[in-house]
């Protein structure tokens, strides 16, 4: 099969300047680059072609010596190098050239400053201090840089060595055919230096454990599960590098009187069933720390509901109303009843008091009307 012109695998033309073709060449090389397609065999044939388009085309030299013999320039004395002479180890600087920011600086290297790990912080709070919010003291141990060495690891008065066997990179490279590959320094273990007189009081580690006491502000409104973020708070970077974060979760107790819905709050109220029957009024709390009257209707049932609006949670950091607090009425039966209690219960229920049921009374004509239906 014919090889396709160079010209054309990069989409130009034969008179583009130096910066056309470096900007066409890496259009193509990042659509077709290994590393966003790895299982696209096609995708790897295309981004060898156009790599070594680019080789020849961006060398004067090869490139007059193309345009005047087109490939034949380059079939003969190739031993060593890609097909059509094209040298893949210099391509790899090529790549270096064009890509290194893209694939966070040049390749083999590494950052010597390293962030430090993110914490987790669970911290249980009541539901009164999700409502009013708080602020709230903890302690956490993390690891912290070293007052003795700042964080270098190194004894006062000495340095660190850069490493010999990667050049302070951390990482170390071997070639294999068309593909670089790479590896943590074996010597230095990725830090890019060598330290010969470690600090004693890190034993050259560069941080410490210690427990620290943070302040924490809870605003009015978390839910069970909020987190919340404190920057630079987590563990020291290693060489340097900054801190990372602490992240609190928070988890809210469960209330002896109130279950949460969002921002509604929720209550179960008992009453006498004298109450519901002729009506009256109870008092409930709030989480302000308030009382709050409830009206109770004549013939009240259960669990028959009261909304008492604006008695809810508060909206998070101010972010709309308040809830609202719903209470659920629970006609509670009597127990242990005296003898006058009885006959009192008994004359009323002789007075005819089931009629004065509508839903039993409506039951009880449909039970009646169904065994009737049976017969």
């Amino acid at each position: 099969m014919s090889k396709r012109c160079f010209y054309e695998i990069l989409g130009v033309a034969r008179t583009v300047n130096g910066d056309e073709l470096k900007s066409a060449y890496r259009k193509q090389a990042m659509a077709f680059h290994p590393d966003r397609n790895p299982d696209d065999k096609e995708a790897h044939v295309k981004f060898v072609e156009v790599s070594e388009a680019y080789e020849i085309l961006k060398d004067g030299d090869k490139r007059a010596a193309y345009d005047k013999f087109g490939h034949a320039a380059f079939e003969q004395g190739n031993a060593g190098r890609g097909p059509a002479g094209f040298d893949f180890s210099s391509f790899t600087d090529v790549f270096d050239d064009l890509f290194g920011d893209f694939m966070g600086g040049r390749r083999g290297q590494a950052k010597r400053q390293n962030r430090g790990g993110d914490l987790r912080y669970n911290l249980e709070i009541a539901l009164e201090d999700a409502y009013r919010g708080r602020s709230e003291k903890i302690r956490v141990p993390t690891l912290v840089a070293c007052e003795d060495c700042h964080g270098e690891g190194a004894e006062a008065g000495s340095q660190a060595e850069t490493c010999t066997t990667c050049q302070g990179h951390g990482k170390v490279r071997a070639q294999q055919g068309f593909f670089t590959i790479e590896r943590t320094c074996p010597k230095c273990r990725g830090k890019g230096k060598i330290i010969k007189k470690p600090c004693k009081a890190c034993d050259g580690a560069g941080h410490v454990q210690k427990e620290r006491t943070l302040g924490v502000e809870i605003p009015p409104g978390v839910e069970d599960g909020t987190r919340i973020r404190l920057s630079g708070e987590g563990q020291a970077g290693l060489n340097g590098g900054p801190p990372g974060d602490l992240y609190i979760f928070l988890s809210v107790k469960e209330h002896p009187i109130f279950q949460r819905d969002g921002n509604n709050l929720f209550c179960r109220a008992p009453i006498s069933f004298t109450m519901a029957a002729l009506g009256g009024e109870i008092v409930v709390p709030t989480l302000a720390g308030a009382e709050a009257k409830v009206s109770i209707p004549e013939g009240v049932q259960n669990a028959h509901q009261v909304r008492l609006r604006n008695k809810g949670m508060p909206g998070l950091r101010g972010n709309g109303a308040h809830g609202d607090l719903y209470v659920e009425l629970k006609v509670e039966t009597p127990v242990k009843l005296s003898k006058k209690q009885k006959e009192l219960l008994r004359e009323f229920e002789s007075d005819g008091g089931g009629k004065n049921q509508p839903e039993c009374t409506g039951f009880f004509a449909k039970v009646k009307e169904f065994l009737g239906s049976e017969k």
